[in-house]
């Protein structure tokens, strides 16, 4: 299991060890962090200490973020459909982790870019393979 917590510690976690790092290059992840979103997809066994300092946002019909109310720091992205965790990778206690993909890749700015090579997915393969399906009419 990995361990992390927030910046101020109010907020401390545990995940599976799972050591691969993917960035989001969508706007929504550049506006939350100024940058794109560096995260370890932890799936749905993560437990939390101080889960009374968790502030949460809904940011999709499909997703939502979370951050330290008292230091401010982001603690995950959650999809709710399945409930998987991505959590960020610095908030990690180890750099013992390898940066393997990258998502929303059509959305990336011209301004930065990684020279790692890795799998990519544009953000339609994206809504695709995560978004849930539209509700089918009744009939």
């Amino acid at each position: 299991m990995m361990q992390g917590h927030c910046l101020c510690g109010a907020v401390r976690f545990t995940a599976p060890d799972a050591r691969d790092i993917g960035a989001c290059h969508c706007g929504y992840c550049r506006r939350w962090g100024g940058g794109p979103l560096l995260a370890v997809h932890c799936g749905t066994d993560v437990s939390f200490e101080g889960s009374e300092h968790i502030g949460t946002y809904a940011s999709s019909d499909w997703a939502r973020r979370a951050f330290c109310q008292r230091c401010g720091t982001h603690l995950y992205y959650q999809l709710l459909p399945t409930g998987e965790y991505f959590l960020p990778a610095g908030t990690f206690e180890t750099d013992d982790l390898v940066f393997a993909s990258q998502i929303y890749i059509d959305r990336k700015p011209a301004y930065y870019d990684f020279a790692n090579d890795t799998p990519k997915l544009a953000e339609q393969q994206v809504i695709e393979q995560y978004a849930p399906p539209p509700d089918k009419p009744q009939g």
